[in-house]
């Protein structure tokens, strides 16, 4: 098990931040549709367990309703057709492994932008396969402590099925194998935990220590000016920051 990580704590704060300033509706609306697409077309959360984690974090982040269903809407119709899904790969300065996905119906300017980015902050772009098995597909599951001790949450997650907890300030970040992220995030807030949201993440199996500050604000600003574009819906590292 983890336990504490700096860098989790420095990435659901800055999270949170950006959904107080409604950055994130636009991604949202991306994800909602890109897990219809994805769903085989299905555009009911009870049959489509993507879109619905899609819709509970747009829920969670205070999307209006009306933008929910307008990204339901575009969803189902022609302009989904050239909407998809891309995959960049790279290292950050300072040789941190960097994995960027992105939803967009123009892959040219999004592979453009992002090259861009990767060029001007003296990072390396990638092929396809080269940090991407440094990382693993794992279920998340965020929770509020609300007063509750970490070893408190602990035991709750390891009865639950949950294979690996980070420590991450007021919130407790909760990793599952795929196929049994509905089933531990059922089980946990039948216990009475708040699960603040739940989504599929790319979790670092092998990490990149980082001890100095002037080389961590360099590799925090580059990947936070690609996350800034709407086309990108997540940026992982392998960043581990001990300062």
């Amino acid at each position: 098990m983890s336990g504490h990580s700096k860098w989790s704590s420095i990435k659901r704060q800055k999270s949170i931040n950006d959904q107080k300033r409604g950055k994130t509706f636009t991604k949202l609306a991306n994800a909602i549709t890109i897990a219809v697409k994805q769903g085989g077309g299905i555009a009911f959360p009870d049959s489509n367990f993507r879109l619905r984690l899609a819709i509970d974090a747009a829920r969670a982040a205070n999307m209006p309703k009306d933008n929910i269903e307008r990204a339901l809407r575009r969803a189902q119709g022609k302009q989904a057709e050239d909407f998809e899904e891309v995959i960049y790969e790279g290292f950050a300065p300072g040789g941190v492994s960097v994995i960027v996905e992105a939803f967009t119906d123009n892959p040219l300017r999004t592979t453009s932008e992002i090259k861009s980015i990767f060029h001007k902050a003296g990072a390396s772009f990638g092929q396809p396969g080269s940090v991407s098995y440094q990382f693993k597909h794992v279920g998340e599951i965020i929770i509020k402590k609300n007063g509750k001790s970490y070893d408190d949450i602990f035991a709750i997650a390891v009865e639950s099925g949950a294979e690996d907890l980070e420590d991450a300030g007021d919130e407790v970040l909760i990793y599952t194998d795929l196929p049994d992220l509905a089933k531990v995030k059922d089980a946990l807030a039948a216990q009475g935990l708040e699960v603040v949201e739940a989504g599929l993440v790319r979790q670092p199996v092998v990490t990149t220590a980082i001890t100095d500050k002037e080389k961590f604000d360099k590799i925090e600003a580059f990947l936070n000016t690609l996350e800034e574009l709407d086309d990108v819906q997540k940026v992982y590292s392998n960043m581990d920051v001990s300062l």
